[in-house]
């Protein structure tokens, strides 16, 4: 690692880079590009510049493959401030509450792109667990394209407890499984909301099933047992928005 970003977050590929400007501008320390001649790379280091980051340097790839250990960098890096976290009591508190939590997600690809699904669906706030998930890494950030930069994150010590306490709260928690006999379409969604959404291979945990108010399905067809996560997590938001949109909710 370069010195000077001791204790930063990197930040790695284009479109997580670019959202990474965007949203801190002169908060990231420094953004270090691929020397090659490339007009793509050449817009980024100018949008850095004019976006007010202190240090935009041109360096060799192997340079960026070493601070990267390998990973699909796309030319560029980044190292800024971490990711700000939001308390569990702020989340539970929202009054048009819709939320994603994330029940043994532990594929930093499928986390992210579940946080991509969360922000560019609904702007949904994402919960999860503190074990059991993948971390909130550089290729979390990549498999999101940035949108983890956008996302309203809540890491909680136990996602049980906090999908208990949401159903006291009077909060619909809403876990979903392929073989439940309602659709998720058919239930109030109009009020507070969290979709649940469990591992692939062996859905949701029985004391995270427990903690739930109600189990639907997204599917009518019956004829596979789940979802990618993300893709889970975009038509349980999707089918929440619109039940909201055409109430006025």
């Amino acid at each position: 690692m370069p010195p000077g970003v001791e204790g930063l977050r990197l930040i790695v590929g284009l479109q997580p880079v670019r959202e990474a400007i965007r949203v801190h501008r002169f908060a990231l320390q420094r953004v270090a590009l691929e020397e090659k001649p490339s007009p793509t790379l050449e817009a980024l280091a100018r949008y850095a510049t004019d976006q007010g980051v202190p240090e935009v340097v041109r360096v060799a790839r192997g340079s960026l493959d070493s601070w990267t250990d390998g990973a699909q960098h796309q030319g560029v890096i980044a190292w800024g401030p971490e990711l700000a976290l939001q308390s569990l009591a702020s989340i539970l508190a929202e009054p048009k509450l819709l939320a994603l939590a994330l029940d043994g997600i532990q594929d930093p690809q499928n986390f992210g792109a579940v946080i991509r699904s969360a922000v560019g669906v609904a702007d949904a706030a994402v919960l999860w667990g503190e074990h059991s998930s993948a971390p909130l890494s550089a290729a979390t950030g990549r498999a999101s394209a940035g949108a983890i930069e956008h996302a309203r994150l809540c890491r909680v010590p136990s996602l049980t407890g906090a999908l208990t306490s949401a159903r006291e709260l009077g909060i619909l928690v809403v876990g979903l499984d392929a073989h439940a006999p309602q659709r998720v379409g058919e239930l109030d969604l109009d009020r507070p909301t969290i979709l649940v959404v469990g591992n692939e291979h062996e859905g949701m945990g029985r004391g995270v099933r427990r903690a739930c108010s109600v189990i639907g399905r997204l599917t009518a067809s019956g004829r596979i047992d789940s979802l990618n996560a993300s893709v889970a997590a975009a038509l349980a938001l999707h089918e929440a928005s619109i039940k909201r949109l055409n109430s006025g909710s």
